[in-house]
């Protein structure tokens, strides 16, 4: 591992060589040789059906898990599967979707795809990837996910073969015996042919590829981007990005002892590269729980008892699980604990100190993207952690906050001026980040530098800090919802004249989506009747608001566009002063500034003596900054 302290400490590495020249693997399969020549007999991924630490589970080492990722790529390329042909799946967390990412990406180009996506989301993307093959699950009870799957393959005239996972032989005991009794059906609603995994696995050579490994930086993955709405877009990520966010695992944070919980869908690039690819670079261990991960059944209940039970040694995480888990108590030794990353929102300065007091260990919270193959910043392991922060650029990642200069080009800020987040890395594949031309225009500042639409500054130390986001998307427990979904949908309802969706503060899920609206002259019409009728018509349920307000007249530019900052700070006094009231703390909110370097920041007055310590407490719990209104209110 080298040193990862400060500013200092990055650029002493890229002084080192340039990134290019280091000696590493030039394809995913090379990746994984150099890992089972190192580090064979040790186990590399350990797999669990049920969130008891008891229950069955399934160890693969190294040697192991390269032979079935082997026979995996063999098998894809015998289906078809070129290099420039893609491999869809469309599965949960199972030993099988780690063998089918890699293998996928060894053969062809893998796409992994969101289960909890509707048909025809899951379709779309099926199209535009041009599928050829789609691995999913075989019907299985309390799941539909076969027959969304093969309600979308109807529609996808691409998709040639569906490879079917059965996770009856993950199951013990009795269990085993009785699921298959409960299978549902899964009438065939397509014509592609249908194949068993592992028996067609089985059948594969394991010892050596059957074709010529590409030792060019291909095209090896297709990641779709935003969350639960909306039609996502679909990234290109080249093999030397991929292999670069697991360099950066190994060099900075992994070692070969290291046990790794991750409760994250592999469908995400979070779980897919800084925690796979940075095993793959380390040797270290990683364990997933349960097809669901965090939202698998009784896994919060359990997880400090599996921490204990496999000696983990780093957490993966987001705000999200995190609060829930900080609502149980440690009720197992998690003394192997040294230390727990957590990303795809921010995370509120309450969490943090009581992750920390509860466990002795500190978050590290960090920052990545699709659209850049996923890492771009970390708050250092071995260094001063700002909280607040998204910490330090790594390695070989240039980030520049930029801000049109109104001649058609860029200039950058200066240090704590706030700006476009910028940037450049060995993930970011330039001009070609999107699989559609189109989107890919207007995308890169000065021909090189992906613009994230998000809005940030770096301080005097080069940490970088988020202070909005451009785009206006609403953020949900890691979801991307898009309010023009909401905007659209209750614009349908004959009352209203004007809609401006936004994301309310939630100590739970980071934010959740809420609406303003203005109604049509004459009209009246309640909040409770434009929520049945949003949830009637917002088919995504991350998007259905969970708040609508009328107001006489919402608050409009001067071209008439509604101006969502004077919405979100209604939003955030109405959640602060509610939170504040259920407290019993006497204090209210009188204003909320738009700070700068802090973003949106709540001032508070109070009405008799209150500590700071006691707001913190209760407004710690979300991600918006505040402060009292005078020192002496």
């Amino acid at each position: 591992m080298g040193s990862f302290q400060s500013l200092a400490d990055v650029r002493a590495m890229e002084a080192e060589m340039p990134f290019a020249a280091r000696d590493l693997p030039k394809s995913i399969h090379g990746f994984l040789a150099r890992t089972r020549a190192a580090h064979g007999t040790r186990p590399a991924i350990t797999y669990q059906l049920l969130s008891d630490p008891q229950s069955k589970s399934e160890t693969l080492t190294w040697n192991a898990l390269f032979a079935r990722v082997t026979q995996a790529a063999n098998l894809f390329r015998k289906l078809g599967i070129g290099e420039t042909d893609v491999v869809a799946y469309v599965l949960p967390n199972t030993m099988e979707t780690a063998v089918t990412l890699l293998g996928g990406a060894v053969a062809g180009i893998v796409n992994p795809i969101n289960p909890l996506l509707e048909p025809e989301q899951i379709s779309a993307i099926l199209r535009e990837t041009g599928a050829k093959v789609v691995v999913t699950l075989k019907a299985f009870p309390k799941t539909d996910l076969p027959q969304k799957v093969a309600e979308a393959v109807r529609h996808a005239p691409s998709v040639k073969t569906v490879i079917e996972v059965d996770l009856v032989r993950s199951l013990g005991g009795l269990k085993r015996f009785i699921a298959p009794l409960l299978r549902p059906k899964n009438p065939a609603v397509h014509s592609a042919n249908v194949l068993d995994f592992a028996r067609e696995c089985d059948r594969m050579p394991a010892d050596a590829l059957t074709f010529a490994d590409s030792q060019s930086d291909r095209v090896a993955a297709y990641f779709h981007t935003g969350g639960t709405t909306g039609m996502p877009k679909v990234a290109q990520h080249r093999v030397s990005g991929m292999i670069y966010n697991g360099w950066l695992g190994a060099k900075l944070m992994f070692r070969e002892t290291d046990v790794i919980l991750c409760p994250l869908p592999l469908f995400h690039v979070f779980a897919a590269y800084p925690v796979l690819m940075s095993v793959i670079a380390s040797g270290a261990h990683v364990h997933f729980p349960t097809p669901a991960g965090y939202r698998g059944e009784g896994v919060f209940d359990n997880l400090w008892k599996l921490v204990a039970r496999w000696k983990v040694t780093y957490l993966i995480t987001v705000p999200t699980a995190l609060s829930a888990l900080m609502q149980r108590p440690i009720d197992a030794d998690v003394s192997t604990l040294r230390g727990a990353f957590s990303g795809s929102a921010p995370l509120p300065l309450e969490l943090y100190a009581r992750f920390e007091k509860a466990t002795g260990v500190q978050i590290i919270e960090g920052y990545g993207m699709t659209e850049a193959t996923c890492l771009v910043s970390i708050n250092p392991p071995d260094g001063n952690k700002k909280i607040g922060s998204v910490g330090l650029p790594f390695p070989y990642t240039d980030v520049r906050i930029l801000i049109a200069n109104g001649q058609g080009g860029w200039r950058d800020c200066a240090v704590d001026e706030v700006g476009e987040i910028c940037l450049t890395n060995p993930g970011v594949f330039t001009g070609q980040t999107y699989t559609e031309a189109d989107k890919n225009k207007g995308l890169f500042a000065d021909d090189a530098y992906l613009r994230t639409g998000d809005l940030g500054r770096l301080d005097a130390d080069g940490y970088l800090y988020i202070t909005g986001r451009a785009k206006d998307l609403i953020i949900r427990g890691g979801h991307n919802i898009d309010p023009a979904i909401i905007e659209e949908a209750l614009m349908g309802h004959p009352a209203i004249a004007f809609v401006g969706a936004i994301g309310q503060p939630d100590a739970h899920a980071g934010e959740l989506p809420c609406a303003y609206v203005e109604l049509v002259k004459g009209k009246t019409v309640t909040p409770e009747e434009l929520l049945a009728y949003s949830n009637a018509h917002i088919h995504e349920r991350a998007a259905q608001p969970k708040y609508i307000e009328v107001l006489n007249e919402l608050p409009k530019t001067a071209v008439g566009k509604v101006f969502k900052p004077d919405l979100r700070k209604r939003a955030i006094i109405r959640t602060y002063d509610a939170a504040l009231g259920a407290a019993k703390i006497p204090a209210r909110v009188a204003e909320v500034t738009d700070d700068k370097k802090r973003g949106l920041v709540a001032r508070l007055e109070r009405s008799s003596p209150v500590t700071d310590a006691q707001v913190q407490a209760v407004l710690g719990q979300f991600s918006q900054a505040w402060e009292w209104s005078s020192p002496k209110s």
